[in-house]
């Protein structure tokens, strides 16, 4: 089936612009009250009508000079300060009112270095609103081209620009970003099968089978061996070992697999698996007659205010050796949320959605790449059946890359896994993300409080020993 619609919402370049001190003191325009000349401290919050939350970006600030022009400002070297994702469904939703395709920047200025509280959203008395920004999206167009909505300055206190009044500078441009979506039919521990999302249409592509071994090896990041069958007293009350998903396609032939290879363990003296000695999974995928390792996911337990979170961080592998960290944030425990993994701003990041990116260098004035439909390649034997785009050089492969939902601890999950089309070139692309869908979901069960009980599916897996 062909990918999903989706849109992103890109903002970036932002910076505020001032009036010179000297200019304003012997103008007789009015100051910009309120601001300190010498230390001025800004942000901006970043709304779209549509979406439930914003996004708080600290803004760098210039001063403008007498001798300073008016030149026409450049797309294409730009710091990414927010993004937004939106489905078919939001897509639809948002066109129903024009009031619902407006995104805006409100920007404010502080006293001190303080960015406390902007990522609330909330503004305190030592903050001044110094004005806002809105403009129009057409999110219809922008499901098949890119679109440059607005690139340069913009007076902030109205329409009338005078010499006092500051100036916003920003990009908004909106694009579009196809993503093939693969939803769980069950819980993961359940050995679920997965299917391929396109509207209302559903298509079995996947089988998921879980697994638990019991080994007594000290190798903990040996993947294979036999298990050996010990009753539930024998078993270790304080380990969480040896689970794993192996990902088939149609044909049965495994494609992909999540398989534990640090056990999650307690801290000394504590029932939770703390940061300092995190349990791991690698993702791995088929070469050959043996498994090649493709990522590799940490997990724990962070203390929250409200509730425990989920900490993770994963690393992509290349040609065998684990890169720079591709993903690394926390999912709540009590609420659930989404594992991200971007790298719009030109260095990954993870996120709940919509995702703050990182600022970075990125080309936001440029279009997306297209290629042709790859043919199958060497693999399971099933084919390219996701083949959408040809793949792209690493440099070039910025973007959204995949997104997991993950449910809160003792709910029922059935993780919806979004991955962006220039990631997907073979069904073991596809099967890898669902994969490392599947060990994100059952950290949440591995990084339980030792105190607690596993799900009835998990404890009777592992005391089978089911490989």
């Amino acid at each position: 089936m062909d990918p999903c619609s989706f849109v992103r919402i890109i903002v970036g370049n932002l910076t505020v612009r001032f009036p010179s001190t000297s200019s304003s003191s012997s103008s007789s325009e009015p100051s910009v009250s309120g601001i300190n000349p010498s230390t001025p401290n800004c942000y901006s919050k970043i709304k779209f009508k549509n979406f439930p939350r914003q996004i708080a970006a600290s803004v760098p600030v210039t001063f403008r000079t007498e001798s300073e022009s008016e030149t026409r400002s450049s797309a294409n070297i730009s710091t990414v300060a927010a993004c937004f994702s939106l489905s078919k469904a939001q897509i639809e939703a948002s066109l129903k009112k024009p009031k619902w395709s407006v995104l805006s920047i409100e920007t404010y200025s502080r006293d001190g270095d303080s960015f406390s509280g902007a990522s609330c959203g909330l503004a305190s008395a030592r903050e001044k609103l110094l004005g806002r920004f809105e403009v129009s999206l057409d999110l219809k167009s922008a499901e098949t081209k890119t679109c440059l909505a607005h690139n340069g300055w913009v007076a902030l206190r109205g329409s009338k620009k005078t010499r006092s009044d500051p100036e916003l500078h920003a990009t908004v441009r909106v694009e579009p970003d196809p993503r093939f979506v693969f939803q769980f039919d069950g819980e993961p521990e359940c050995s679920p099968q997965v299917f391929q999302v396109q509207g209302n249409t559903k298509q079995a592509v996947f089988t998921c089978k879980f697994g638990a071994r019991n080994s007594n090896s000290s190798d903990r990041n040996q993947l294979g061996g036999s298990s050996s069958m010990r009753s539930e007293k024998e078993q270790p009350s304080k380990e969480r070992k040896g689970w794993s998903v192996t990902v088939h396609d149609l044909s049965g032939s495994p494609v992909a697999m999540a398989s534990m290879v640090t056990p999650f363990v307690p801290s000394p003296g504590s029932n939770r698996v703390n940061r300092t000695s995190p349990g791991a999974w690698l993702i791995l995928r088929p070469d050959g007659c043996t498994w090649k390792p493709w990522g590799r996911l940490e997990a724990w337990r962070e203390a929250g205010y409200s509730s425990d979170a989920l900490g993770y961080r994963f690393e992509l592998f290349q040609d065998g050796i684990a890169t720079a960290v591709s993903a690394s944030s926390s999912i709540s425990l009590k609420n659930g949320g989404s594992f991200v993994i971007d790298v719009t701003g030109g260095n990954a990041t993870a996120a709940s959605t919509p995702v703050t990116s990182p600022q970075g260098s990125w080309d936001l004035g440029s279009g997306s790449s297209a290629g042709s439909r790859p043919t199958s390649r060497p693999g399971s034997g099933s084919g390219s059946d996701f083949g959408y785009l040809l793949p792209q050089h690493p440099a070039q492969s910025r973007g959204f890359v995949m997104s997991a939902s993950v449910e809160g601890v003792g709910k029922r999950s059935k993780p919806e896994v979004e991955v962006g089309v220039t990631h997907v070139t073979c069904t073991e692309d596809a099967a890898a993300h669902v994969a490392l869908a599947a060990a994100v979901d059952l950290s949440l069960d591995a990084c339980r409080l030792f105190s607690q009980k596993l799900r009835k599916e998990l404890r009777q897996q592992s005391q089978l020993g089911v490989v």
